[in-house]
């Protein structure tokens, strides 16, 4: 028996006026978006959170294997816990590990070793990749295109923290395998992305970068 029954499929076909319309506003609402490090500790509702990631389940994925796990942390304790195994990584990384022109390259954006936001935030996100899953037998069954599921997955969910009017930031401490042994992940799930999430804090500054222009991102084959 198929598991995937074909059903009929017909979005409503939007006009050409209302399509740009609904695409202009959406542009404008991406383009506020900014990583950010200055959070508000006000709490957000947990089916808020939820929400989110409801959302960032509903991403395309290599055979519909949906290779993710999204771990909600808003535990005090192991927030702590994350911040300091974090720090830990990010203080090799700054004195040893990241090159000369890596350093020169972050320097503008101010970035450095401390990481209180994890702690700040209300809520983290950890995103992790499943390479592969365990049947009721234990056997081995292999996931495909994970690493682009999964950072499709994560683009949605930034998408939908910006339409909620919070903020984030796509934080990458590396290595990350601290996280999967504090948070006690099994051995397919591999750590993508920590997600710290919430409000600007009233004192939230951000650098003033822009975004490349049109002609630099697009190349047209007419």
């Amino acid at each position: 028996m198929n598991p995937y029954p074909f059903i009929p499929y017909r979005p409503a076909r939007l006009s050409a006026e209302i399509m740009r319309g609904k695409l202009e506003e959406l542009k404008k609402t991406m383009l506020l978006r900014r990583s950010v490090r200055q959070f508000s500790p006000d709490p957000i509702p947990i089916d808020v959170l939820q929400l989110l990631i409801g959302i960032a389940g509903t991403a395309p994925s290599g055979a519909n294997k949906q290779p993710w796990t999204f771990c909600l942390v808003t535990n005090r304790e192991l927030k702590k816990q994350i911040r300091e195994a974090a720090e830990e990584e990010e203080r090799k990384n700054y004195t040893g590990r990241m090159s000369e022109e890596w350093l020169r390259d972050l320097a503008p954006l101010g970035t450095d070793e401390n990481k209180s936001f994890l702690e700040i935030a209300p809520a983290l996100i950890v995103v992790f990749k499943r390479s592969y899953e365990f049947d009721q037998d234990g056997k081995k069954h292999q996931n495909y295109y994970v690493t682009e599921s999964v950072g499709l997955a994560s683009g949605f969910l930034i998408q939908a923290i910006q339409e909620a009017g919070l903020v984030c930031l796509t934080h990458t401490p590396s290595p990350m395998n601290f996280l999967e042994k504090i948070l006690g992940r099994p051995s397919n799930e591999k750590s993508f992305l920590l997600i710290p999430i919430g409000y600007p804090a009233e004192d939230c500054f951000v650098p003033d970068i822009k975004k490349k222009e049109m002609a630099e991102i697009l190349v047209h084959f007419d």
